[in-house]
C-alpha cells in the first residue's frame, strides 16, 4: 500500500520568451557614403521582479563601420544603447513572485539589420530575443510505495555435513 508525500523544492515556476525589435538613429558629422558593417558587443543586462512584472536593464555598444568622401575613407562609430523591457508574466495558475529569483537568458543576441544612411543619420534597427525563468519554492507531490523487504535470507544451518548428506541420499538414477 502506497502513501503521498511532498516535497518543498525550488523549482522554475514560469519559463517565456520574448523578442524585441527597436530602430535607432545616429547623427554623424561627414557624408557617409556606404554602410561596411554593423555589429554589436558588450551585450549586459539583468532582471528584477516587481509585482507580475519583469524588468530587463541592460545595455550594449553598436559598432558602425562605414565609409565617407566618395568611398576614399573609413569611419568606425560607436554608440552605448541602454535599454529597459517589461515583461508581464501571465500565467494559468496563481503564483506568488514575493520570493521568486529571475533568470534572465539571451535567447538571441542583439544584431543590426537594416542599416541605412539618410540626412547624415544612420538608421538602423536592432533584433534581440531574451528567455526568462522564474524560480520559486514549490511542493511536488509523489506517491511512496511500502516495499516488502526484497532480501534473500542466508540460512546457517547448511554446512559441509548438510551438503554431503544431500550428496549421499540423492539416487542417479531416480527415473528407473
Amino acid at each position: 500500500m502506497g502513501s503521498a508525500k511532498e516535497i518543498v523544492t525550488k523549482a522554475v515556476i514560469l519559463k517565456g520568451k520574448k523578442s524585441f525589435k527597436d530602430n535607432y538613429s545616429i547623427d554623424i558629422d561627414n557624408n557617409a557614403s556606404t554602410i561596411l558593417g554593423c555589429w554589436i558587443i558588450n551585450h549586459k543586462f539583468q532582471g528584477n521582479i516587481k509585482n507580475e512584472e519583469v524588468i530587463v536593464n541592460g545595455s550594449y555598444d553598436v559598432n558602425i563601420w562605414y565609409s565617407s568622401d566618395n568611398d576614399t575613407k573609413t569611419n568606425v562609430i560607436n554608440k552605448t544603447i541602454n535599454y529597459n523591457e517589461n515583461i508581464d508574466l501571465k500565467s494559468k495558475t496563481d503564483i506568488d513572485y514575493l520570493d521568486s529569483e529571475i533568470i534572465v537568458k539571451a535567447l538571441k543576441q542583439p544584431v543590426c539589420n537594416n542599416v541605412i544612411i539618410k540626412d547624415n543619420k544612420i538608421n538602423f534597427d536592432v533584433e534581440k530575443e531574451l528567455g526568462i525563468e522564474v524560480v520559486g519554492d514549490t511542493k511536488v507531490k509523489i506517491m511512496v510505495e511500502d516495499l516488502d523487504d526484497d532480501y534473500i535470507i542466508f540460512d546457517d544451518k547448511v554446512n559441509d555435513a548438510v551438503l554431503n548428506d544431500i550428496d549421499n541420499n540423492v539416487k542417479e538414477d531416480f527415473i528407473n
